[in-house]
């Protein structure tokens, strides 16, 4: 039997990044929603995975997602940021929402998720593209875990597509034991790949169980099933040429500069990315990130 989708309300907070960066205390209250698919037949408390959206919103690639998910017996929660708060997905900058505040809201869709009494809480991963990768990969921070995780629980796993790692947290070298899974395109021109190579490599010399699987001549959005053709997008905001580096208080500064990074005025933001499907590193990631899952969450596969 295939269960109906069910919207769960997610009560929240809207931050801007400094406020995100001391804990949020003075966001202000938001509700959002998510969408919770329960496989077919499902045996005992699932597993679970949490997907967040990019930029862009939701689309056609995460309810892909939720099929391959559900085929291998594990639940999806499709959580959506922006309709709840207004936001209307484009290309521009996500001022209005910052990254972090998506890592928020992870983690409050984590607490209702390990209410349900059809979930396991111990077996449920967050899963992100883009902007979205983004919260997914940083949530793995024990900082933020013990500034926003429901008491209890915590993300069994953190998987990330094509995330912008140009971010330098203080203390982001601390991470949970959950492992973390990053795949991305070599030719991304949105969010280059250089940096998350160096966050890698600075993870690992740490002992987190971290890997990053990499596509060459691939570029961002290389999931994305309604954009079938790279294409070059001249009205899209990137941060590539930005080190952002946080100072005490939670204040962001470029770290070319030394000077506060204000998205409006930052001389580091460019304009135009490329973007666009591609068959074999969308097909190669779907398949790595099963068979992650099954292994994660100790599952046998299907037939």
């Amino acid at each position: 039997m295939q269960w109906r989708p069910e919207i769960y309300p997610i009560e929240t907070v809207t931050m801007s990044l400094q406020e995100a960066l001391i804990g949020g205390q003075n966001g202000k209250p938001a509700t959002v929603a998510g969408v919770l698919q329960i496989p077919a037949n499902p045996v005992g408390r699932i597993p679970a995975v949490i997907l967040l959206h990019g930029g862009n919103g939701l689309s056609a690639s995460e309810e892909k997602w939720v099929q391959e998910i559900n085929g291998i017996g594990v639940a999806t929660f499709l959580l959506d940021s922006f309709t709840g708060r207004g936001i209307r997905p484009t290309l521009d900058d996500r001022e209005e929402l910052a990254t972090l505040t998506m890592l928020g809201d992870s983690y409050r869709a984590l607490g209702v998720l390990a209410k349900d009494p059809r979930i396991d809480s111990g077996r449920i991963a967050v899963m992100g593209f883009s902007m979205g990768g983004a919260a997914a990969l940083y949530a793995s921070n024990e900082r933020f875990r013990a500034m926003y995780a429901p008491a209890g629980v915590e993300f069994a796993a953190h998987i990330a597509l094509y995330a912008p790692c140009y971010w330098h947290f203080r203390k982001d070298d601390r991470v949970t034991a959950r492992p973390i899974r990053l795949f991305h395109g070599v030719d991304d021109d949105w969010s280059p790949i250089a940096p998350c190579r160096s966050y890698v490599q600075k993870l690992r010399e740490t002992g987190a169980d971290i890997k990053l699987t990499e596509y060459p001549g691939v570029h961002h959005g290389f999931d994305d099933i309604e954009s079938p053709e790279p294409k070059f997008i001249p009205a899209a905001v990137s941060l590539r040429d930005c080190e952002l580096v946080e100072d005490e208080g939670g204040v962001l500064l470029e770290g070319k500069t030394g000077k506060p990074f204000d998205i409006k005025n930052a001389r580091c933001i460019r304009r135009g990315a490329h973007t666009g499907y591609n068959e074999a590193a969308a097909a190669d990631t779907v398949r790595a990130v099963k068979e992650f899952l099954l292994s994660t969450f100790v599952l046998k596969r299907a037939g």
